[in-house]
């Protein structure tokens, strides 16, 4: 069944969620100006994790203050607000936890996240993440690039695509639970890669930011980002990863096939049905950004899309 916008998001929830937005841009300018000095990221008392700093990928501007990045989040596993995950994160219980390597490959294996964090050198990147609501963070993520897991495994020749699938527990997850957001979305949460995206060195398998663990709402324990692409894309508290030749059915497209692509590669020239793609708000600034081809990394990446109508397949 074809899913309408007001299936998928309430009008009313809709406009609550534009004025959150507007709100959490004003505390911002209470707390700060917009330059370098002000944006700057305290460093956070919790969990250290330790990592070397990677200057081959680095952006220039200052990352958005760690108060924002962990409470203004998607993760609709805990609700529609971007409040929610915050408010609510800590139903989620990060260890034990497993994650299951599996499907087109000659060594399957599930991974204990302790084996996860020992795959190979942890290393801290600074990405810029941009949301198909057209507002973005920058983010110093630790962990390292998802094909030296994928190594492990070793995919053979006819693995074209790579699944991931969260954690489905609505104990764990109050967004999961019917008559909350749970009835919308299929259940768990699923999203994928072509293999050549999924094993590019800009593909990082996350496990920290900002020097510590990853908070439970930012995809404790395990998540990936993928920064030329929307952050919807990057799937969270991981607990399955399929190495496939079909194209993943993903959690989105199957809600909103009309709104939300395979792809979802960042393209200013292909606007959302709702609202333009052309410009951005990064959280922390008045001012809007024109929004870059794969969110900058059109040098990196665009050779992966030789050939392809980025229009059609957004």
């Amino acid at each position: 069944m074809r899913l309408r916008y007001s299936d998928v998001t309430p009008e009313k929830l809709y406009l609550s969620r534009r004025e959150l937005m507007a709100g959490a841009i004003a505390l911002a300018a209470i707390g700060c100006d917009v330059g370098a000095e002000a944006t700057a990221a305290p460093m956070p008392a919790g969990a250290p994790l330790k990592a070397t700093p990677n200057a081959a990928y680095r952006v220039q501007d200052a990352p958005t203050k760690f108060d924002a990045a962990t409470t203004y989040n998607n993760f609709y596993e805990f609700g529609v607000n971007k409040e929610d995950p915050a408010r609510l994160g800590q139903t989620l219980k990060p260890r034990p936890w497993h994650v299951q390597v599996d499907g087109l490959c000659a060594k399957p294996k599930t991974f204990d996240i302790e084996e996860v964090l020992k795959v190979a050198p942890l290393e801290e990147r600074i990405y810029s993440l941009r949301c198909v609501e057209a507002w973005s963070m920058v983010i110093p993520w630790i962990g390292y690039p998802l094909a030296a897991l994928l190594k492990q495994v070793e995919p053979r020749p006819g693995a074209k695509y790579v699944e991931f699938t969260t954690l489905k527990d609505p104990e764990q997850f109050p967004g999961q639970k019917p008559g909350f957001f749970g009835g919308t979305l299929d259940w768990p949460y699923t999203e994928g890669l072509r293999l050549d995206e999924a094993m590019h060195p800009l593909t990082l398998l996350t496990v920290g930011m900002y020097g510590q663990v990853l908070p439970n709402q930012n995809g404790a324990p395990v998540r990936v980002v993928i920064p030329w692409k929307y952050g919807f894309k990057s799937a969270k508290s991981i607990v399955r990863i399929r190495l496939t030749d079909t194209e993943p059915k993903t959690a989105w497209n199957k809600a909103a096939p009309q709104e939300y692509g395979f792809y979802s590669n960042v393209n200013p020239k292909v606007d959302h049905p709702r609202w333009s793609q052309g410009t951005e708000r990064r959280i922390g600034e008045f001012r809007r950004r024109t929004t870059l081809m794969f969110n900058g990394y059109a040098d990196q990446v665009a050779s992966l899309y030789t050939g392809m109508d980025l229009k059609k397949n957004y």
